[in-house]
């Protein structure tokens, strides 16, 4: 096995990536949960997918840093800000 992740740049570049992924893969489910207010209901099996994705390949030093939460935010939600939403 790799060694983990133990710079925060990398952390943070791995985060980016499987939300990216995460959003690309689920796109329809994405937009169905931002128009519907149930986003993190809607993708909470491959959410936590990929958390457990980013905790294997990342040092436990750094997972209470929250960089695949803000990920999340900066990834599946900014980037569907145009969708008509109660939420906004």
């Amino acid at each position: 096995m790799d060694e983990p992740i133990r710079d925060e740049e990398e952390a943070r570049r791995l985060a980016r990536t499987i939300v990216s992924d995460l959003a690309a893969y689920h796109k329809a489910e994405v937009e169905r949960g931002i128009v519907e207010d149930c986003l993190f209901e809607v993708l909470a099996g491959p959410i936590e997918e990929g958390r457990r994705h980013y905790r294997q390949r990342v040092d436990p030093s750094l997972w209470d840093r929250g960089f695949y939460e803000k990920a999340l935010v900066d990834f599946l939600l900014k980037p569907f800000g145009r969708i008509k939403s109660r939420i906004w």
